[in-house]
């Protein structure tokens, strides 16, 4: 007889119930990647590749090529990602391009809500996200991968490269890891009507479901707003306004994914005054 169904007192005690055992086992096996077949693979990098496109700044060279992205969006095999994402290039390729300009920077630089740099939303701004960022770069350099520099490892076009070319595994352990920050943009962007809600849709489809842990937590971030600390924030006090993704002078007001250098330290023994900024905190949307 198996020792979980012994019928000594300390074996009850000691050991898992069978049906609590069995909900572990489950749930690790929904959560597990599925073993895909190599054209499988294929499909779900494209996939990812197209959504780590289109949710990068539609400039010139992304609005010329709109009906391409198109037609290889139609050229998907049928799933709920291939319809969101067709959803999506039926506004994208007939939209203006002074439209797909003005619609992606009030989408994504000036709402805090939805803004696409992952660790944010899990760390807030607190001296864990610069750890969380040095964190995703190291992982990318241990897979021989570079990132040229131009924006954050915690880009979400960035993160979605990565897990295109690196595969399910640990290509895609960064988005499993921030399910929480993607839900979270996808509500936003429903509740705001924006195109762009097809695309999170599409991500979301490949992802494994949200459990009921997963959308307690977003409902709170959604309540509360990410973390947040005034220790080291002085940076953030005052000065000009600087984009998104940027790089900030000391002094200059960043919001969330812009890279803020350290100031020299001062010789003095007396701590600095936390710089407080409320806005920082707030879970509405930034400046429009």
């Amino acid at each position: 007889m198996s020792p979980l169904l012994s019928p000594g007192a300390g074996h009850r005690e000691e050991s898992p119930s069978v049906p609590a055992l069995v909900r572990t086992r489950l749930r690790a096996a929904v959560r597990r990647p599925a073993r895909l077949t190599p054209a499988q693979a294929r499909e779900r990098s494209l996939v990812l590749r197209l959504v780590s496109l289109l949710l990068q700044y539609p400039d010139t060279e992304l609005a010329a090529a709109r009906e391409d992205v198109a037609t290889c969006v139609a050229g998907l095999p049928p799933s709920e990602a291939a319809a969101e994402l067709a959803a999506f290039t039926g506004w994208f390729a007939r939209a203006e391009p002074e439209t797909l300009e003005r619609t992606y920077v009030e989408t994504f630089d000036l709402r805090r809500r939805s803004s696409l740099y992952l660790t944010y939303y899990l760390h807030g701004d607190t001296r864990r996200r610069g750890m969380a960022l040095l964190t995703l770069a190291q992982r990318y350099r241990a897979a021989g991968w570079q990132v040229d520099g131009g924006e954050l490892p915690d880009h979400l076009p960035v993160v979605l490269e990565f897990a295109a070319l690196s595969g399910p595994g640990t290509g895609e352990a960064p988005l499993r890891q921030h399910r929480r920050g993607l839900e979270l943009i996808h509500r936003a962007l429903a509740d705001a009507d924006s195109p762009y809600r097809h695309v999170l849709a599409a991500l979301l489809a490949l992802l494994p479901p949200a459990t009921e842990a997963d959308l307690a937590a977003v409902a709170e971030l959604a309540a509360q707003g990410p973390p947040n600390e005034d220790v080291g924030m002085d940076p953030y006090a005052g000065g000009a306004f600087a984009p998104p993704g940027t790089f900030a002078p000391p002094g200059a007001f960043a919001p969330p994914g812009t890279f803020v250098p350290p100031e020299p330290a001062r010789p003095t023994l007396v701590s600095p005054t936390p710089a407080s900024d409320a806005s920082l905190s707030s879970p509405v949307d930034g400046p429009r």
